[in-house]
């Protein structure tokens, strides 16, 4: 859960006259989600933000759904994903249901144009690359293990710093929070989360452009693309203040909680929304009872899928798994440690594994993008004889 941030100049009070140093006045937007019932932020604009020149003809990037329902055991090597140059291209969704997309995208190129989600808040998780992404409410640098949180309707750019980059990025049609057991009813963060507010980097370098031009503005909506030209540069800002921004929050500021036997995946928990939950797992002493099996225990996925994405270290839990690679364990099945992975375990005292655990509480389903990388037969990686 974002907390109040402001940059930049802003008047003592909101909705009153206040003018720029030629006297005009300041063009007061307020960006808000839920109506006007969810989190919002009053931005301060040099021009009007409705000043549109030109409009495109729209075009769809609804990802083609090849698998409506599966109880499939599946997984997919994330590094065959195909690098694209241009940043939207490059976007491979790969899982659908009515909450969320997840996908992988391998852009070799910085955005020469601006993006906005009017549909979705979008997660990335950088697996590989590093640079910045730019905003209307300034500057967001990344790199290597950061969360990219950009909440819908955020207008933005992203500059990569070289040409192999890896995101993973999962698009939501509800808002993406921090676990809400994890904050006081202040929105605060308490002292057991396994992190708190200095872990999560708000934006800084507030730049206010003030140019006239064509400015393109490729507008997310319904599974079309619809291309604006707008005749000022969206990031004319002078300032602004509120709770709803982007920020980034870095997986190894995530500090895993342990116990004397192994724990369940909630405390791996780092976001949440109405239909998935999101977990890091990352390097952690493992469980300290003299008998303890820290390899986890068989379970049934009743009602939830779950995908895993391994980025980096050992995976113990699982044979031949590979970084970038993706499991998909439907609901309905159990799964669990593969053959040998269980003794394997016993008597070990740390991982070094580093993955992005996200559990959907509705069926996915699988695009053709995913099986063109799919791994053959991966539901038989049980067996063995």
């Amino acid at each position: 859960m974002p907390f109040y941030h402001t940059l930049g100049t802003i008047p003592d009070k909101r909705h009153t006259v206040s003018r720029q140093p030629d006297g005009k006045l300041y063009q007061e937007e307020l960006v808000g989600t839920l109506g006007f019932g969810g989190l919002s932020s009053l931005v301060y604009h040099l021009h009007p933000p409705t000043r549109v020149r030109q409009k495109g003809k729209p075009y769809s990037v609804q990802p083609e759904v090849i698998a409506e329902s599966s109880l499939n055991a599946m997984s997919f090597n994330g590094f065959n994903v195909a690098p694209e140059a241009d940043y939207m291209k490059s976007r491979k969704t790969l899982f659908v249901n009515s909450s969320l997309q997840i996908g992988l995208a391998a852009p070799t190129q910085s955005t020469p144009y601006f993006f906005k989600n009017a549909d979705a808040d979008e997660l990335l998780f950088v697996h590989k690359g590093s640079g910045v992404v730019e905003t209307m409410f300034g500057n967001l640098p990344f790199k290597y293990g950061d969360y990219i949180l950009i909440p819908r309707g955020t207008v933005y750019k992203i500059s990569f710093d070289g040409t192999d980059n890896m995101l993973l990025f999962v698009e939501s049609t509800d808002p993406i929070f921090t676990p809400k057991r994890y904050r006081n009813e202040f929105g605060q963060l308490l002292e057991h989360s396994p992190f708190c507010e200095r872990d999560i980097k708000r934006p800084t370098d507030l730049r206010t452009y003030d140019e006239a031009g064509d400015f393109d503005i490729y507008i997310k909506k319904k599974g079309m693309i619809f291309p604006y030209v707008y005749a000022n540069h969206p990031f004319d800002v002078a300032g602004w203040d509120g709770y709803l921004y982007p920020y980034t929050f870095s997986i190894f500021n995530f500090e895993p909680i342990t116990g004397r036997i192994h724990m369940p995946p909630p405390i791996h928990q780092t976001f949440e929304s109405r239909g998935f939950v999101v977990c890091s797992f990352v390097p952690r002493l493992y469980d300290y009872h003299p008998q303890a099996i820290p390899a986890p225990y068989h379970h049934s996925n009743i009602d939830s899928d779950e995908i895993l994405y391994y980025v980096d270290g050992d995976f113990m839990s699982r044979n031949n798994i590979k970084a970038g690679q993706l499991t998909l364990h439907p609901g309905g099945i159990p799964h669990g440690p593969h053959p040998g992975a269980i003794e394997r375990s016993i008597g070990q005292k740390e991982t070094k594994e580093l993955a992005v655990m996200i559990d959907p509480f509705a069926p996915m389903m699988i695009t053709r993008e995913a099986l063109s990388i799919e791994v053959p037969d991966y539901y038989k990686s049980w067996l063995t004889d």
